[in-house]
């Protein structure tokens, strides 16, 4: 590659990753710890579930405690389980029986607990485990920026991937093996960008590709809408497999009994290893009501077998099906891989665990991408002013990103103590994380923010399963002998990740008085003193 294009490349990729790093360390940070949303979710409420998404409860009981308290008749409701919790979504949308009365005329969304048949609010029963995860989507940013903002964050970072592998192709090898930690300070950062980079790189280039298309799909396809399907979005998204059937009400009253648990045994039957999780009711009472039942196989037998069966009520017959055994149509495949690619779901304890590490070694190249561009940028020809501009910025990117870290363990001590409400965890998880920045912006030393952030989270997160166990009983022995396995992995995993953060900041500490040792050493001897200057320029 000639220098020119080495050069235009270079500067495309060290562009690309400094406009989007503070986005980027938030959606990797976030979007590790989301890895474990269902734990996490499970350890704050003191649940154990099966690992399963697969819906377990009486689904006509359930109805029946529904009918007490909504009026069903005309209906469609929708019955999911899209994480591994006890509780299950239910949507309820308005009759389509135009003579009900006003109050059947209003949708409404809640949850249902499967054991207790308890309902309550989406913000009522918000969590530590669904804000993180909704964090590394930005979707507390109202409805589509927050989205758009994330997805256009992860395009842009296939870009800096992609003109980065460009940029180290010729010596990508070569320099993967090459380590420096006491060579000059912009050294140590590109050896250890370079290195981990490399590492992450088809682990990143997933994340890239799959968080892009699950966040802006929707803008990328919009031009299609007018130029194939003459402005009919649902025609569009009925084709990509989205859209739901529609069956007219017959404004009859159905005539015979039905009992759903006997259709869901009768799809599991013919479908070994079908786990369904989706439930939907059209038309609920009436002559013409329909159930669908969805779901896939099971991840050991199959990665990607999504399954559909639509059920005429008052007849029994099978109007529409789509066979999980067989093979899935070219759409389905794509759409199913991106999802089991993108939530690792597929591969239990272990894959989550090292797409964590991952992901927590991806924020060490982003942030040891913003220290290159800063001590690149440190040089004395450089204007004074264009110096400590650089150097402000790289302080609060800084700041804003690893104060996450003790935040975050903080937050797990006070949902435990003060329990959940979407409005409790954003007041508490953005205001700290706000001080904090806002403090080491002030205070203005990067060194002290990254020692001081690793010390108090980890000190912080350490004592999580005390408060765990003082508030909610469930010590680590006792979640291990009652088999509360949810929660004695968020225990030990706050632990290990604990015992790793405290280890650096001592390694940093360690080695941050072994430098200053060795550079007094050096300015004292004098024919050390050449080596030195040699060394800084």
């Amino acid at each position: 590659m000639d220098n020119r294009k080495y050069n235009v490349l270079f500067h495309l990729h060290t562009i690309s990753g400094i406009v989007i790093s503070a986005l980027l360390f938030v959606i990797f940070f976030a979007g590790s710890f989301s890895f474990f949303r269902d734990e996490i979710v499970n350890w704050q409420k003191g649940h154990t579930v099966a690992q399963t998404e697969a819906i377990d409860m009486d689904l006509d009981l359930a109805l029946d405690s529904l009918a007490l308290r909504y009026d069903l008749k005309g209906r469609n409701l929708s019955i999911g389980k899209h994480y591994r919790e006890r509780r299950i979504g239910v949507n309820l949308e308005a009759s389509n029986d135009s003579t009900a009365a006003d109050e059947a005329k209003k949708g409404s969304f809640f949850y249902l607990d499967t054991e207790t048949q308890e309902s309550t609010s989406y913000a009522d029963s918000y969590s530590l485990g669904e804000f993180l995860y909704r964090l590394h989507f930005f979707a507390q940013i109202p409805h589509p920026f927050g989205y758009h903002l994330s997805g256009f964050t992860a395009l842009f970072f296939l870009f800096a991937l992609i003109t980065g592998v460009l940029v180290h192709w010729d010596k990508i090898i070569s320099n993967f093996f090459l380590f420096r930690p006491w060579a000059k300070l912009k050294t140590m950062w590109t050896d250890g960008h370079t290195v981990l980079g490399t590492i992450g790189l088809p682990f990143q280039f997933v994340y890239a590709v799959t968080g892009a298309f699950f966040m802006i799909k929707a803008v990328l396809i919009a031009p299609s809408v007018f130029v194939l399907y003459d402005g009919d979005q649902k025609k569009l998204f009925d084709d990509l497999g989205y859209g739901e059937p529609h069956y007219e009400y017959a404004y009859q009253d159905l005539e015979s009994d039905f009992h759903l648990n006997q259709l869901v045994a009768a799809t599991e039957a013919d479908w070994p290893g079908f786990e369904f999780n989706h439930l939907h009711i059209f038309n609920y009472g009436d002559q013409n009501m329909h159930v669908s039942i969805e779901g896939q196989m099971n991840w050991n037998q199959q990665f990607t077998g999504p399954g559909k069966r639509i059920y005429k009520v008052a007849t029994g017959e099978i109007v529409e099906e789509q066979s999980p055994m067989a093979a899935a149509s070219y759409l389905e495949g794509v759409k199913n891989s991106l999802y089991r690619l993108h939530f690792g779901d597929y591969g239990g304890y272990p894959l989550r665990i090292i797409s964590f590490l991952l992901g927590i070694v991806s924020c060490f190249v982003i942030l040891s991408g913003v220290m290159i561009w800063l001590v690149a940028r440190d040089k004395k020809k450089t204007p004074e002013r264009r110096r400590r501009f650089n150097l402000w910025v790289a302080q609060v990117y800084m700041a804003v990103c690893l104060s996450m870290f003790p935040v975050t363990a903080l937050s797990f001590h006070f949902v435990q103590i003060f329990g959940g409400g979407i409005d409790t965890i954003y007041t508490f998880y953005f205001i700290p994380w706000l001080i904090l920045s806002a403090f080491f912006i002030i205070k203005r030393d990067i060194a002290f923010t990254n020692k001081y952030c690793l010390l108090s989270g980890s000190l912080i997160g350490f004592l999580i399963p005390m408060t765990n166990g003082i508030v909610s009983g469930n010590w680590i022995w006792i979640a291990f002998e009652n088999g509360m396995n949810q929660v004695l992995f968020i225990d030990l995993f706050w632990l290990g990740l604990s015992v790793l953060a405290f280890y650096s900041y001592w390694k940093i500490r360690s080695d941050h008085i072994v430098a200053e040792i060795d550079i007094k050493e050096i300015i004292e001897t004098p024919d050390k003193k050449s080596l030195l200057v040699e060394e800084m320029v």
